[in-house]
């Protein structure tokens, strides 16, 4: 069921309202029931996978809990061997055996291993991490197991964040299932706003955007530099409002029902180096890697070179996770080589800072970070966004040649895309530097306040919903 619906719209005044109505220690069943419902809206079979890794953490975490020395470590290998045996098969079974038949092709040999029509489930990559997050905390000593097989069952598949997170600690959401929520008018006015916020973001905002993007990076022969340098800026913010506005509906959606979500996003473009950038970004997966993988590996507690070899593999692998594809590892490796970079040529840029005396000009300084780091990402973002390895390199080539006609497209989109890029800037750097919501959040005068909601909601829906589009995110 997508966010953008008719049909999520009925479907989240129904669920809303029978759980307010229901006794408290009936609502856990509701909501796994109403998230079963919404997952199956994909395609309905594949309810059987979540089953599977269900049944088999939810036991994993019992047996760790009680089990003793390396016992503990079994248990919690086939938690993780089942989670990522399911991700690996369904994500990476084409992409590794197409790379195999490569090889084996350059030595003259013939791939037996067949290909396959698979379907990836939807956002198995999100809730396959918080499932895993669940046994991996068992077994530190952080959490309790849960014995309650529904209730472990809803963390697994709570609707809201399911498909596209924000992937949350068993410490964080399990015991809000057993917490009582009164009906709250500020907070469910709170999480409507957020919605209306993140649907804003997703229909108006990227969805615009993509429109360009699309058309430039789908033909890449056909388009000029100039062209990629508006379309790669145009993705850097189309992938933040289709993400970012995703995660917003998800933590509004929760917290109309009392539930308290993590922040998913704090305003990454305005970081001044790549370290905060992914301090900012995508902040449940970023920890979840920091936590689970790249201290697990020693983080920067070893020699040097295993630092930086600890850096590279978890970015690598995040790269990895995101998609199916050697644009996505290229993508990984060159925001590990700009941490490492970063670390590496510290001290010299420390030095030329002095001699330049840009700290004189600390304004001036922090606008250079910006940019700097923004302009990072957005080369980055072009493998991300590129449908090949070869057209990533063409799209470079082409923005360092600056020949060829600008492409304009569609003028009214063009306009709407502006206008949204304006909005957008406008509210962040207002929360950045002056910690001020959107204007329409805080007005106090109610006729200004309802009117503009009303102005915002036909907006949305004129301009987005009808369009049906899914999320980026969704194939991950």
């Amino acid at each position: 069921m997508l966010f953008n619906s008719f049909q999520f719209l009925i479907f989240f005044i129904v669920v809303t309202s029978f759980y307010f109505l229901l006794p408290y220690n009936k609502r856990w069943f509701l909501l796994l029931l109403a998230s079963c419902y919404f997952y199956m809206a994909f395609v309905p079979i594949y309810i059987l996978i979540l089953g599977f890794t269900i049944v088999i953490d939810y036991f994993a975490g019992i047996y760790i809990e009680n089990a003793k020395g390396r016992h503990r470590k079994f248990f919690l290998a086939l938690s993780l061997v089942a989670n990522i045996g399911v991700l690996a098969f369904f994500k990476y079974y084409n992409f590794l055996n197409n790379n195999l038949s490569f090889l084996l092709h350059d030595l003259g040999l013939n791939n037996p291993i067949p290909y396959l029509s698979i379907l990836l489930p939807i956002g198995l990559s999100f809730h396959t991490f918080q499932a895993m997050s669940y046994t991996i905390e068992v077994y530190r000593g952080n959490q309790k197991a849960e014995r309650h097989f529904g209730i472990y069952a809803l963390y697994v598949m709570f609707y809201p964040q399911l498909v596209a997170g924000p992937i949350e600690r068993p410490q964080n959401l399990l015991h809000q299932f057993r917490e009582k929520y009164d009906f709250d008018y500020d907070r469910v006015a709170e999480g409507l706003k957020l919605m209306l916020w993140g649907f804003l973001k997703k229909l108006v905002i990227a969805d615009r955007l993509a429109v360009y993007v699309n058309a430039a990076y789908n033909n890449p022969e056909q388009h000029s530099g100039f062209t990629f340098l508006l379309a790669t800026f145009f993705f850097a913010i189309q992938i933040y409002c289709d993400f970012s506005g995703y995660s917003d509906i998800a933590i509004g959606a929760a917290k109309v029902m009392g539930f308290q979500l993590m922040t998913n996003f704090n305003r990454p473009y305005f970081s001044i180096s790549i370290s905060e950038f992914w301090r900012r970004w995508h902040i449940s997966l970023s920890t979840w890697f920091r936590d689970y993988l790249y201290i697990s590996l020693g983080g920067n507690r070893v020699s040097i070179p295993r630092w930086y070899f600890n850096l590279l593999l978890v970015f690598l692998i995040s790269g990895l996770w995101h998609g199916a594809n050697w644009t996505y590892i290229i993508w990984g490796a060159l925001n590990g080589f700009y941490l490492i970079f970063a670390i590496v040529t510290q001290n010299f840029r420390e030095k030329i800072n002095k001699l330049t005396r840009i700290q004189r000009l600390p304004r001036l300084n922090h606008l250079l970070q910006v940019l700097t780091t923004f302009a990072l990402t957005c080369f980055a973002w072009i493998f991300f966004r590129a449908n090949n390895v070869q057209n990533a390199f063409l799209v470079i080539k082409k923005i360092a040649s600056f020949k060829g006609p600008f492409y304009l497209g569609n003028h009214a989109e063009l306009i709407y895309s502006f206008l949204g890029i304006s909005l957008v800037f406008l509210v962040e750097f207002k929360r950045e530097y002056f910690k001020e919501a959107l204007p329409v959040y805080t007005n106090r005068n109610w006729a200004v306040r309802y009117l503009s909601y009303a102005f915002l909601i036909i907006l949305i829906l004129l301009i987005g919903v009808f369009d049906g589009r899914q999320f980026i995110y969704f194939q991950f």
